[in-house]
């Protein structure tokens, strides 16, 4: 089995597999239900798919959940590793220091 995308991914594949489970349903009937490819549920679940807010609403409808609950807990260090978001006070101080380079 392949490795996760991300941590955010791997804990979405666990939240949508635990769910699928408890309800016994099949991946066909997940993604019947969800109206999305049977391919598509596979990702998502192992990890390796990267959802839609449609997608979340989607299985969130399915098993009555509130789409936040796939995405609760996850901050920026659970995204992959080649996206790093930036705060405000980054962007400020990467302004400035750009501004003394400048002046320079």
């Amino acid at each position: 089995m392949r490795e996760a995308r991300s941590p955010a991914s791997a804990q979405l594949g666990e939240l949508i597999r635990d769910l699928r489970h408890k309800t016994t349903m099949s991946r066909r009937t997940l993604a019947e239900l969800a109206d999305m490819d049977i391919s598509h549920v596979a990702r998502l679940e192992g990890g390796m798919g990267n959802p839609t807010m449609f997608a979340l609403i989607q299985l969130a409808t399915v098993f009555g959940v509130s789409p936040a609950y796939f995405v609760e807990g996850l901050t920026a260090a659970d995204l992959p590793d080649h996206i790093r978001p930036l705060t405000q006070s980054d962007v400020v101080r990467e302004l400035r220091r750009r501004e003394k380079l400048d002046s320079a």
